[in-house]
């Protein structure tokens, strides 16, 4: 990896046409003052930034579950998995992943199997870090079945800012580890639902990489995780 390429990733094509309007009213900016055409310019920097698509090196260890967004851990709790999936109606442990403007919002499968559900429902747009955005704000969620016959719920959340979610995959469709399945824009969240009985190895509060950091493992009996801020 060059300097360069550690600073300038790639841009997922889902950001091309908002780039682009942003640079069209950046001209626009410029005729009417230099002042606020600079403001444009550093506006359609952050528009090609908020759409980056870099690379990520997954773990394929089967039994690992890895986180499907960036940013931070904002809830661990048991809830019921939206029932638009139609699964069991008991309470399972969802993992929250709370991304703001300034992360990566391509989101990426945390398990591989068949996804044998993609289900949508329309909502409101209530800030996306509050518990109640899971049961009222738009959402789309995708069910995945793994090998071993359980599945894995992530689901996507739109937030105070982000008005549109974009799914990558359908059902019934084969999926990897890490592979990419949709987005969404302009600051949002995705649940991650565990099999009954499985244990996070995250805390509220840390940091995640989408297609990279370590939710949960299948296979292991290990309690509950603490952390201390430092």
């Amino acid at each position: 990896m060059t300097m360069l390429s550690s600073f300038i990733k790639p841009m997922h094509r889902e950001g091309i046409r908002f780039v682009a309007i942003f640079a069209l009213i950046t001209v626009f900016l410029f005729w009417l003052s230099n002042i606020l055409g600079w403001v444009g310019v550093v506006l359609t920097i952050w528009c090609y930034y908020f759409f980056r698509d870099p690379q990520r090196t997954t773990p394929t260890r089967e039994g690992l579950v890895i986180s499907p967004a960036d940013g931070i851990i904002s809830l661990i709790e048991k809830a019921v998995p939206p029932a638009e999936l139609g699964l069991s109606d008991g309470p399972l442990t969802r993992v929250s992943v709370f991304m703001n403007v300034f992360n990566c919002h391509v989101n990426r499968a945390p398990v591989p199997g068949n996804i044998t559900k993609v289900a949508y429902r329309s909502g409101k747009f209530l800030n996306a870090s509050l518990d109640k955005a899971s049961v009222d704000n738009e959402r789309n969620s995708i069910c995945i079945e793994m090998a071993d016959g359980r599945h894995i719920v992530a689901t996507q959340i739109a937030g105070l800012v982000a008005r549109r979610i974009v799914s990558f995959v359908t059902a019934p469709t084969q999926i990897q580890a890490g592979e990419r399945f949709g987005l969404i824009r302009f600051g949002s969240r995705v649940d991650v639902y565990l099999p009954d009985g499985v244990n996070p190895l995250v805390c509220v509060g840390q940091a995640m990489v989408a297609g990279e950091t370590v939710l949960a493992d299948l296979s292991s009996d290990e309690s509950q995780r603490d952390a201390r801020t430092g």
